[in-house]
């Protein structure tokens, strides 16, 4: 993967000098279609992946918002659509290479935590790398950053705290916890909720880690905001589809896209 070479692409097709990247999760791509800005799409970009999953458009916007330019990212890579790790952490690294300063990622995930109903969002505090492997395995790249990069503050504290100013301001309640990453496509059993439960997790997903991990390494701020769509198995008696996290997706865009635009708007970059 030659991410300079990618980014150069991007760059002649009028992207570059980004302030913030935000990559869309599942079925929350619909706050790039809400802004005005350069749109390209990832087959403009040769040697650029293609997402596979349903509610994964794969286009890149970039807006002014605020005093912020801001590259959205609607649809990422999976590990799990066969991906190597060198693919699913080409948003973060590329940003870096745009000149970004900060990661805000997005996702859908299983409510682990007992006290979360689907339509929750989650402010994401830390993470378990539960999906056996690292995005840095292998040669470093050292124009990121350094071979073993510090995680104590994956997730920027000060980020964080921005985002929950911002929705105490506008009245939409957040919750805190501890993301869970596995591989995935199939969901998770009872029994590997209730491992997860042990170990401290409150929500449970297939994505977000291994970019927040090349993000950090690249020395980006991190902020994660994960959208409750379902309940994990063995917390609801219902069957877990896809089309339930797409549903509840659509339910809460009103309010997540309120809190997104706003600390946009708000953050100094």
């Amino acid at each position: 993967m030659d991410y300079i070479k990618l980014a150069e692409q991007i760059k002649e097709k009028g992207i570059d000098n980004i302030d913030i990247a935000v990559v869309l999760g599942s079925g929350l791509g619909f706050l790039a279609d809400e802004v005005d800005g350069k749109i390209i799409t990832y087959q403009e970009i040769e040697g650029f992946p293609k997402p596979t999953v349903e509610g994964h458009s794969g286009k890149m916007v970039l807006a002014k918002i605020g005093e912020n330019n801001v590259l959205f990212f609607q649809g990422r890579f999976h590990f799990y659509e066969g991906y190597s790790m060198k693919d699913v952490v080409i948003f973060p690294r590329i940003s870096k290479l745009l000149g970004g300063k900060i990661y805000l990622v997005t996702n859908a995930a299983g409510g682990i935590n007992p006290d979360f109903k689907p339509g929750d969002l989650m402010v994401i505090k830390d993470h378990l790398n539960l999906m056996g492997t690292n995005p840095l395995i292998g040669k470093n790249y050292d124009i990121f950053g350094p071979r073993f990069p510090d995680m104590t503050d994956a997730y920027t504290p000060e980020l964080r705290r921005l985002m929950f100013e911002i929705g105490d301001e506008l009245g939409i309640e957040l919750q805190s916890g501890v993301y869970a990453a596995l591989t995935g496509p199939s969901y998770e059993t009872p029994a590997e909720i209730k491992m997860l439960q042990v170990m401290g997790a409150d929500a449970v997903g297939m994505s977000t880690v291994p970019e927040v991990i090349a993000a950090r390494h690249a020395g980006l701020k991190v902020i994660g905001v994960s959208c409750i769509t379902n309940l994990a198995a063995g917390v609801s008696e219902n069957p877990l589809s896809h089309e339930e996290v797409l549903e509840t997706t659509e339910k809460v865009k009103y309010h997540f896209g309120k809190l997104i635009t706003k600390f946009l708007e708000t953050v100094n970059v």
